[in-house]
Parts: C-alpha cells; sequence; structure tokens
C-alpha cells in the first residue's frame, strides 16, 4: 500500500511539472540556455580524452557570448570533446595573439567571433598555415576565404524588423540616434536593416554613437545628446550592451517617451521591455543557443570529411511588450 501511495505521488508530480512547461517555447529555461556553472580552470584544457577546439569570444563579458561559449562547450562535451576558450576583451590586437596560442596548444578547429573584421587578417592566415579549420561565428570576417564554414544570424533582417516597428510606433517620422560599432560586421548589417526599413518615411538622423570596447562610452554620448536635443523620437542600438547603456542615459535624464530598439534578446533586455525600462520598446532577437549547437555540428562534420553547408544563418525574429513573455525574460532565446 505504501508502494502504491509513492507511485501515486511521483506520477502527480511528472503531470504537475509537465503542465508547467505549457504555454512557451521552450527557451529561456536553465536547460535549453545550455549555461553550466564552472570556475576558471573549465575554459582551459583539462583532462586527455576527446578532441580539443579553441574558441575566440569578441568579449566574454557580454552575456550573448558566454551563452554561445556555453552552448558549444555543452555539444561538444555531450561527444566527448574539450573546448580551449580565450577572452580578447575586445581586443583585436590580443585576439591575434591568444589564436597564436591556440595554434600552440594543439586545437583541431576554431571557434571565431572576430573583434575585428579585418584585424583579424593576420591571425586567420596563421591557422590556415597551421591547417587549423575555422569555423566563423556571428559576425563575418573580411577575408571569407580564409574560414571554412560562417555561422550566424541574420543580421540584416534583425534590423529590419525593428525598422518596420518604428514605422508602426511612429508613423509622421521624427529624429533617431543609432549607436553602432564600425569595426563589427554583424552590427554594421543591423543598422543597414534599420535604415532601409524606415528609408523615405520622414527619419532624420541627428547622431551616431560608436560604441567602443564594452559600450561604456555610450552611456555619456547619449546623455550629451539627450541635453542637445530636446526632441529625439527613437534610438536604434546595434546590440544589447549598447542598448542597456542608452536606457540608463534615458532614465536618468526621465526621457521615456523615446522608443528604443536593440539586437540580441538577453534576460536584461528583455525585462526592461517587460517593464518599460528606459523607453525599450522592441529586439531583433537572435538565439546564441542554436547557434552554438549549429556550430558544433558543422565542425563534427568538417573534421569527420562528411558535407556541411559553408553558410549557416539562424533566424532573427521580433519581441515586443505583446510576445516577450511567450520568450521568457530569463534566458536567451
Amino acid at each position: 500500500m505504501k508502494k502504491r501511495w509513492i507511485l501515486c505521488t511521483v506520477a502527480v508530480l511528472c503531470i504537475a511539472a509537465a503542465l508547467l512547461g505549457c504555454g512557451k517555447k521552450n527557451v529561456g529555461t536553465p536547460e535549453d540556455n545550455a549555461v553550466v556553472e564552472e570556475d576558471d580552470k573549465k575554459n582551459d584544457n583539462t583532462g586527455e580524452s576527446g578532441r580539443l577546439f579553441g574558441f575566440s569570444g569578441i568579449d566574454m563579458s557580454n552575456p550573448f557570448y558566454d551563452t554561445l561559449k556555453n552552448s558549444v562547450q555543452t555539444a561538444l562535451e555531450a561527444q566527448g570533446d574539450r573546448l580551449m576558450v580565450r577572452d580578447p576583451a575586445s581586443d583585436a590586437d590580443l585576439q591575434n595573439e591568444q589564436i597564436r596560442e591556440l595554434i600552440n596548444e594543439g586545437v583541431q578547429a576554431v571557434f571565431l567571433c572576430p573583434v575585428d573584421w579585418e584585424k583579424i587578417t593576420p591571425a586567420l592566415e596563421a591557422l590556415k598555415e597551421a591547417d587549423i579549420p575555422v569555423i566563423n561565428l556571428d559576425t563575418e570576417v573580411k577575408e571569407t576565404s580564409l574560414v571554412s564554414a560562417f555561422v550566424g544570424s541574420d543580421n540584416e533582417n534583425a534590423g529590419y524588423v525593428c525598422g518596420q516597428d518604428l514605422l508602426v510606433q511612429k508613423p509622421d517620422g521624427g529624429k533617431i540616434v543609432i549607436v553602432e560599432s564600425p569595426g563589427v560586421n554583424s552590427v554594421n548589417e543591423r543598422i543597414t536593416g534599420f535604415e532601409e526599413a524606415i528609408t523615405n518615411s520622414g527619419f532624420e538622423v541627428v547622431k551616431r554613437i560608436e560604441a567602443l570596447g564594452d559600450s561604456s562610452n555610450v552611456k555619456d554620448e547619449m546623455t550629451q545628446v539627450l541635453s542637445e536635443n530636446s526632441e529625439i523620437d527613437a534610438v536604434m542600438c546595434g546590440s544589447d550592451p549598447m542598448a542597456e547603456q542608452v536606457m540608463a542615459a534615458i532614465t536618468e535624464a526621465q526621457r521615456t517617451n523615446i522608443c528604443v530598439y536593440s539586437v540580441d534578446g538577453s534576460p536584461a533586455t528583455k525585462t526592461a521591455l517587460v517593464n518599460g525600462t528606459g523607453g525599450m520598446t522592441g529586439i531583433g532577437a537572435q538565439s546564441p543557443i542554436n547557434m552554438g549547437k549549429t556550430a558544433v555540428k558543422v565542425a563534427t562534420a568538417l573534421l569527420a570529411d562528411k558535407d556541411y553547408e559553408k553558410d549557416n544563418y539562424e533566424e532573427t525574429f521580433f519581441i515586443n511588450r505583446d510576445n516577450v513573455e511567450m520568450y521568457g525574460t530569463d534566458g536567451w532565446q
């Protein structure tokens, strides 16, 4: 009798868990986020089993690149392989040096998000000379012939959907600020898509802010723009870290009637969207989780001399206050 009661209790708990999982996409959960607790040693060459891969992100303090790395690492470890991570912290010269370190460590392939799409060329040439294939992630390098495959997002669409929503929010046009990073090609594509969407619709770009490194300069520059312009209708940001700085400036200036758009879809910006913080209005969302999974599939096929897609683009889509709950605010989609 006691055994039957235990079995019934377990069954009830399972059904309850299943019901709680319904109602939104399988995103934003710890399982889907591929986020693992790890110390610094986890990012280095620990253990001797499996193949060794290298990962070089733009700035690992950016949650997007950290989540992308975790997704790659989880997929690799599931098949018995290892990942060695290097963080250039938005320093293009340091990234070149660290990639030479990865070559010396004997990695069999490198997952690469370039700090600067042109300055990365010497490192790519060194990898080619060492016969180490490169899976280019997120933002394309200029010399695409030096990489084996690209895995990224449809960045132009991510910017375009933000522009489309701005046309709805401000049908009469207005004055806008654009926050960009010319050295990062993915950001360039997002801004291009945004500007294509609002062409000939009565919008005037009154200021372009170039985000440097970790984007920490953006807040001060946005504060200056706000003090000089009493009429700003919208701000388009090339990434979530840029948007966080913009929202902080807008909140301090109490100018929350400004529409702020961004590209990424981090928990922080989705939470701001729900709360209406700093004018956050919409996000051109991408999925670092799916990007990482695809990258590992491509790398595995490449090393096994099997067929693989050279160019891989993950879907991007628009998140606003009407649908953000479907994606969740506690993780990446």
